[in-house]
């Protein structure tokens, strides 16, 4: 059984993710099912960071299909090219967005969501998924959140 995850409330945000990344990569060693490792990751994403909402969404159908997510009700699908995760999918590269009402052709899935950042998992040059993570504050991600969660997503690019 897992345990909780320990991170002190106190440190930096890069301290954060330095004690949050050996947490997650211990909580999916040995597990092969990337359902559940996603599962854990984005729970342990919303947990170790207190983001308002975190998820994945998996590039399927031809279009952008939720995958597992923490926080309120969200688009199921997302057409490529459309919104934030969109512009990641055809891309191709890691989009932050300080204000979500100023990026041309947002989807609005809550309301409460001020800013984003999306990263995609990039495998043999296509795109597997997209890890979607919105704040209910504006310009709340920078370089630092850009550099460990495209950390992560070389990890999660590693199970496919």
């Amino acid at each position: 059984m897992a345990e909780s995850l320990i991170i002190d409330v106190n440190l930096s945000k890069g301290e954060k993710y330095k004690a949050l990344l050996p947490q997650i990569e211990a909580l999916v060693t040995g597990e092969t099912d990337l359902i559940a490792n996603l599962s854990n990751l984005v729970a342990a994403l919303k947990q170790g960071m207190g983001f308002f909402w975190v998820g994945v969404y998996f590039s399927k159908e031809g279009q952008l299909v939720l995958g597992p997510f923490q926080g309120p009700v969200a688009c199921t699908r997302i057409p490529y090219h459309k919104g934030v995760c969109g512009a990641c999918y055809t891309r191709q590269e890691t989009i932050l967005v300080p204000d979500v009402d100023a990026f041309p052709g947002h989807i609005a899935c809550a309301s409460e969501s001020k800013s984003e950042i999306v990263v995609p998992v990039i495998k043999n040059r296509e795109v597997k998924l997209v890890l979607d993570v919105d704040s209910d504050q504006l310009n709340d991600f920078d370089e630092t959140d850009q550099l460990y969660l495209e950390q992560l997503m070389q990890l999660v690019a590693s199970w496919y």
